[in-house]
């Protein structure tokens, strides 16, 4: 069996929340979760809001500690990782979110922005970083001409274009994406998947995406962890989860999506990745 690229054991993550001035809640955001996720396949995991799915996606990105449990990457656990091993890792392991023009400085062109990551890790000269810049730009369907451009001149469609852009430049072995699609247009988000689709089969990428939307997990992933209350009620591959669901919880969520988009036959056209 291959090595897991990304191993989540048992971790669980509980919040207090106030109830009164005078006593406290916990609140079990995630309860006891393991999964793993192999190099190059892409694991979508869904559920309704407040299931867990984005506060996983934060601990496994080192923006949330367990309360519980680990968070392994290729084999290590990322908690007790300091100085230059994280940054190493941080290398290797890249983050979408779901609003990406919250995330750009504003000031910044393009081309500032992309090659942020690079300068950190002292990869190439200015010359250097610059090519990179526009040959990234152009494997995500920009010309490099978007390089001048800042923030506020970008589409939706545009500005998740430079996140994933953003996301890649390093050549990570792992995406984490949570809802990247979420809050674009429905022709624009099937632009987006096409595309992540496109570079994470090119790159040879391990993706963790997290949705609310069944369609989208279907087109996009190669396995399925269903979450609700904290919990992973169901795990398995597309197929599986899609045609057989063993849990009553999720033949509810399937049955409420669309018919097109159940089928893992639907298939988007060459020009749903050209650019905007």
């Amino acid at each position: 069996m291959t090595s897991p690229l990304l191993e989540v054991h048992r971790a669980s993550r509980t919040f207090s929340a106030g109830v009164s001035p005078f006593s406290r809640e916990v609140l079990t955001a995630v309860d006891d979760v393991s999964l793993r996720l192999e190099p190059g396949r892409t694991l979508g995991v869904v559920g309704e809001s407040g299931s867990g799915k984005s506060t996983l996606l934060r601990m496994a990105l080192r923006l949330i500690r367990p309360t519980s449990g680990k968070i392994l990457f290729e084999g290590r656990d990322i908690w007790t990782l300091s100085g230059r091993e994280l940054l190493a890792v941080r290398r290797r392991m890249q983050a979408i979110f779901q609003d990406p023009a919250s995330s750009f400085n504003p000031r910044q062109s393009i081309e500032a922005i992309l090659a942020a990551p690079l300068e950190v890790h002292r990869i190439g000269t200015a010359a250097g970083r610059a090519r990179t810049v526009a040959e990234t730009l152009e494997l995500v369907g920009l010309s490099a001409t978007y390089a001048s451009r800042r923030p506020h001149q970008l589409s939706g469609g545009q500005s998740q274009r430079v996140a994933i852009a953003r996301a890649i430049i390093l050549r990570p072995s792992l995406i984490l994406a949570d809802e990247p699609t979420s809050a674009l247009d429905v022709s624009v988000q099937a632009q987006i998947l096409a595309l992540l689709q496109k570079t994470n089969r090119e790159l040879g990428l391990a993706c963790v995406f997290v949705s609310h939307n069944l369609g989208v997990i279907r087109f996009i992933a190669d396995d399925v962890a269903v979450m609700r209350r904290g919990k992973i009620v169901e795990l398995g591959s597309v197929e599986q989860v899609f045609e057989a669901p063993r849990e009553e919880y999720t033949r509810a969520l399937i049955a409420a999506v669309p018919e097109p988009s159940r089928r893992r036959s639907t298939v988007l056209s060459p020009q749903s990745v050209a650019q905007e």
